[in-house]
Formats: C-alpha cells, sequence, structure tokens
C-alpha cells in the first residue's frame, strides 16, 4: 500500500503545472474554439501572454463593444458560442450592452474578463469593477474564479450552461493572481449541474393533444420565434406547416427560421408586420407558438386585443416564457427540434382550405409596398436591390431603427442563420461588428452589414479590423441624414416636434472608410445605386457602399403603441 501512495506522489509530482492563463487556453482548445474577439489590458496581460503561441486566431477589435458583437454575429451565424475577453474595470464594463444584447436574443457567448488580485477585491484598486455583480441580470450564470485548480471545470460549465437548454451568454471573471498560479490540468468530459438539468423531450399527452387541436382547427396559424433558428428546426418547421397546411408568420428573431419565399409564409407579425399576419393573429381559432416568447412588439402589450378568438399552444425550451404573456392552452416544454420532431409524426392536417384563401386574399390586397420614385433613392428599393443582386442567399446583419424593419420587410430571406439582428434590447452599433463575425465563420459566403448612419458611426472603427485583416464584409449604409425611427415617431406622435434627431454633421462614409483603406461608393440615384453596389459586391475585400435616401421615408404599416394589432397604421402609400 506505501508503494503504491508513493508512485501516485511520484506521478503527481512528475505531472506538469500550467499557469492559469495556460489552463484557459488549453480548456478553450477542447471546447473547440476557433477565434477569439478581444481587446487586451492590464488584468489579462497573462492570458494574451499565452495567446501569443498562436493556437487559437484571436481577432483584435477597435472597441470592446465591437469584440463582444462580432462574438455575437459568429454565435449567431453558426450557433456556436462566441468567445470574447476584456480585461479589468472599464474593458469588462464595455462588454455589458453586449452581454445583454446576447441575453435578451437567447445567444450562446462565454464572455471572459480579468480582474485585479484577489487580495485588492474591495479596495477601488485602479481598474477594479465588480462585474460579476454588474452582470448578474444579464447572464445565464456568471464566475469568480477564486482557485485556479478550479478553471478547467468552471470553463466547461461555462459552455455546457451557454449551449444546453435556452442558449445564453455566461461570464468567467478571472483574478490576475488566478491566472498567474499554477496547477496541473485535467479537462473534464462533462460536468454535472445541480438545478441545471434543461428538459428536451415533449411529454406525449401534450403532442397528442396539439394533434387533437390541429385536427380541428379551421383558421390556425403558427408564430416562429427565435428558438426555431437556434434549435436548427427549420426544416421540421417547414414540414408541419405543409403537411398540417398552416400558415406561418415569423417573428424579427424567427426569420429566416422558415423560407421568406413559401406561400405559407405571411410575413412578420407586429408593430411592423405585415396585415396578412396580423389580421390572421386576430382572426385565428388555434395558434400554436414555437420558440417564440409573445413579446410586446408581438402582442403590443394588448393582450385583451391578440388572438383572443384562439387557443394557443406555446412550444419552448425555458418552461418560464409558458404562459408568461398569454394564457396558454397547450403547453410543450422542451426543444423546438425534438418537440416538432414528436409533432411531426402523424400530424393531421388541419381544415384550413378555406382559411388559406381568405390569408392569400389578404396579401394579395394589402401588399407591402411604398410609392417609388426616378428621381430619388428609396431605402426600400434599396433593400430589394440588396436581395435581387444576392438571391436573398447572403447572410445580413443589420444595426436597429427603420433600416432593420425594411430589411426585415422586404428582403426575403430562404435560410436559418442568415438573418442577424438585435431584436429585444435593439443595440445600435450592433450591425457592422456582427456581420465581422459572420464573415470569419464563412469566409466564403456574402455578409451584408445593413446600417444607419446613426447606428455606423458606433461602431464604425472596426473598419481598422476588415481592412488590416481583409475581411470583405459589404457595409449598405442607409443614409438619411437622421435617426429615422426617432424621426419617424415624433412625426407621427409628437405632431412633428423633431428634436436632437439631426445627423447632419456626420463624417463623409466614403472618405472615413478610404481612410482606414477600405473602399467606398456613394450612390444617390437608382442608376448609381446598381452600378456601385455591383462593383463593391465584385470588391475581393471590404466595401461600404453609402446610399443617401429620401430622409423624410416611414416605415409601414406601424401598430402605435398601446394600441391593438387591429389598429394599423398603414400609410399614405398602402391607403
Amino acid at each position: 500500500m506505501e508503494t503504491m501512495t508513493s508512485q501516485l506522489e511520484e506521478t503527481k509530482k512528475a505531472e506538469k503545472e500550467y499557469t492559469g492563463s495556460e489552463i484557459l487556453l488549453r480548456s478553450l482548445i477542447e471546447e473547440g474554439v476557433e477565434v477569439i474577439f478581444g481587446y487586451p489590458g492590464g488584468a489579462v496581460l497573462p492570458i494574451y501572454d499565452s495567446l501569443y503561441e498562436g493556437h487559437v486566431k484571436h481577432l483584435l477589435a477597435r472597441h470592446e463593444q465591437g469584440a463582444i458583437h462580432a462574438a455575437d454575429g459568429y454565435a449567431r451565424a453558426t450557433g456556436k458560442p462566441g468567445v470574447v475577453i476584456a480585461t479589468s474595470g472599464p474593458g469588462a464594463t464595455n462588454l455589458v450592452t453586449g452581454i445583454a444584447t446576447a441575453m435578451m436574443d437567447s445567444v450562446p457567448l462565454v464572455c471572459i474578463t480579468g480582474n485585479v488580485p484577489q487580495n485588492l477585491i474591495g479596495t477601488d484598486a485602479f481598474q477594479e469593477a465588480d462585474i460579476t455583480g454588474i452582470t448578474m441580470p444579464i447572464t445565464k450564470h456568471n464566475y469568480l474564479v477564486r482557485d485556479v485548480r478550479d478553471l478547467p471545470r468552471i470553463v466547461k460549465e461555462a459552455f455546457t450552461i451557454a449551449t444546453q437548454g435556452r442558449p445564453g451568454p455566461v461570464l468567467i471573471d478571472i483574478p490576475k493572481d488566478v491566472s498567474n498560479a499554477k496547477a496541473t490540468f485535467h479537462y473534464p468530459e462533462s460536468v454535472y449541474i445541480r438545478g441545471f438539468q434543461p428538459n428536451t423531450d415533449p411529454h406525449p399527452l401534450q403532442v397528442q393533444k396539439l394533434h387533437e387541436a390541429i385536427a380541428k382547427a379551421q383558421r390556425p396559424v403558427i408564430l416562429a420565434g427565435g428558438g426555431v433558428v437556434s434549435s436548427g428546426a427549420a426544416d421540421e418547421l417547414v414540414k408541419l406547416a405543409e403537411t398540417a397546411q398552416i400558415p406561418v408568420t415569423t417573428t424579427l428573431m424567427g426569420i429566416g427560421g422558415f423560407p421568406g419565399t413559401h406561400p405559407l409564409w405571411m410575413g412578420m407579425p407586429g408593430m411592423h408586420g405585415t396585415y396578412a399576419a396580423n389580421h390572421a393573429l386576430l382572426e385565428c381559432d388555434l395558434l400554436i407558438g414555437i420558440g417564440a416568447r409573445f413579446d410586446d412588439r408581438v402582442t403590443m402589450g394588448r393582450i385583451d386585443k391578440f388572438a383572443t378568438k384562439a387557443k394557443i399552444a406555446h412550444i419552448d425550451i425555458d418552461p418560464a416564457e409558458i404562459g408568461k404573456n398569454v394564457e396558454t392552452f397547450i403547453p410543450l416544454v422542451g426543444d423546438v427540434k425534438k418537440v416538432l420532431e414528436a409533432v411531426n409524426e402523424n400530424v393531421p392536417r388541419s381544415q384550413s382550405d378555406d382559411w388559406i384563401k381568405q390569408v392569400d386574399e389578404w396579401r394579395r390586397n394589402f401588399p407591402l409596398t411604398y410609392k417609388p420614385s426616378a428621381d430619388t433613392l428609396k431605402p426600400q428599393w434599396v433593400i430589394q436591390h440588396l436581395h435581387d443582386s444576392t438571391g436573398g442567399d447572403a447572410i445580413v446583419t443589420t444595426d436597429v431603427g427603420q433600416h432593420q424593419m425594411w430589411v426585415a420587410q422586404y428582403y426575403r430571406f430562404v435560410r436559418a442563420r442568415s438573418f442577424l439582428s438585435s431584436g429585444g434590447l435593439g443595440t445600435m452599433g450592433f450591425g457592422f461588428p456582427a456581420a465581422i463575425g459572420a464573415q470569419l465563420a464563412y469566409p466564403d459566403r456574402t455578409v451584408i452589414a445593413v446600417t444607419g448612419d446613426g447606428g455606423f458611426q458606433m461602431t464604425a472603427q472596426e473598419l481598422a479590423v476588415v481592412a488590416l485583416e481583409n475581411i470583405p464584409v459589404k457595409v449598405a449604409v442607409i443614409n438619411n441624414h437622421c435617426l429615422g425611427m426617432v424621426r419617424q415617431w415624433q412625426e407621427v406622435f409628437y405632431e412633428e416636434r423633431y428634436s436632437e434627431v439631426d445627423l447632419s454633421g456626420s463624417p463623409d462614409f466614403v472618405k472615413l472608410a478610404e481612410a482606414y483603406g477600405v473602399k467606398g461608393w456613394r450612390a444617390k440615384t437608382q442608376e448609381e445605386a446598381v452600378r456601385v453596389w455591383e462593383e463593391a459586391l465584385r470588391h475581393p475585400g471590404p466595401a461600404v457602399v453609402d446610399f443617401w435616401v429620401t430622409p423624410d421615408e416611414n416605415v409601414y404599416p406601424m401598430v402605435a403603441p398601446g394600441a391593438g394589432l387591429d389598429e394599423m397604421l398603414m400609410g399614405d402609400e398602402e391607403n
């Protein structure tokens, strides 16, 4: 016995020890991480010293917000967790908006921050911030690593929590003394996390209830959300819709989860939804919510006017969402893909023949439209041209505002994970860096960042990154020289009292792009737009196209805050 104990002690002594930073890097490699987005600083210098060997690609952003939005775009495009690193204090707090963005939209991120040494925590040391306390409400979970020996387990748990169940961001805060401390390295194959055992399989009796409801339904509707995309259930959704003959409307986060060219697709619902989608929600007798959270941009917060004639079935991985915003008749908790696979077994056909004819009539009589112009550049036309020039097959990221809604309305996405946009938080500055992350994930696909002149200026410094790395993102600036959506609300709801929305002091975006070494073009007419966009697509590197569009164009249809879906403002163009 003494001999065995002695041998074990000798083996343990012989095992190589690594610093916490080396352990972190080895753990990330074990998780299959291919690219890290980040920005160095004092508290993470040990980590960056370990990155020096180049075992994992690192993309140096020009601002931490650019880094985390790029990691977010990478995650949305691939389904894999995005990884971002920032230093302590301001570096960590600059991640907060990006973390909240990912949390609201259920995007898997692993955010790694440095902190001051543990003996200085709580002393208001230089660049100290309680980032775990700050981010507690906007992460699925977060860690302050106290012991270097815990680091492999914590990294494994972080990736598990970020990706399993409802995806979301997890933060790991590593004090500098932990990064420098040494320990042996053993990476766990799996972890058991007490209290975190997501239910992924649907209850058979609930599936049977849904079958019975579909068989009886005469006016069924599917409301498909981001859960369809994140679970990889696009094919299963198409099969359900076609077999049961149910029209589909996709939320902003669900766009691409059902082909925008499919005859059963009605468009987006809610505040800027189509007439067909909103009226289908008003008149349906069965509403099947799939991976959608019935948020206020869909229901307008008027539950008393939302799907009042319908029995509601709700499929979601997160049991907390079931019944949170709307009363649910048939709850189905589980992974969307697994639930739809179960539902598609022997799913009956609904009694929807007359209903589908009614929906088609709404679409014919009240299509999305706008007043064309031969003299000026209409933003809706620009989005349609982006669609036509790419066959609807590009990855498109957006910022937030009017252009975001026009992309949702006029670009018909045919593939999941092709539309990347900040839905829940509505984060300006998101679109361009998110496109960088998506382009790194798919270097051979066309990636377009559609942004406004306001949002682009929030993260335009990332032009340095695409120039240096030759990342061929195409930036389409929908430039109306103002904060367009704010201006629209001030026009419609505040008697045209335009307050602080004029962006006429913005830089020349062509010169700005060229200053960073990026090719730039400008277009003010349709003829110019066709020519320069074709040149931008042919250009092998990054490109910026500044589309000068009509400044007073509004997004319609529109439902005013506090109004019901039956009170749509169609605009002069559609009346």
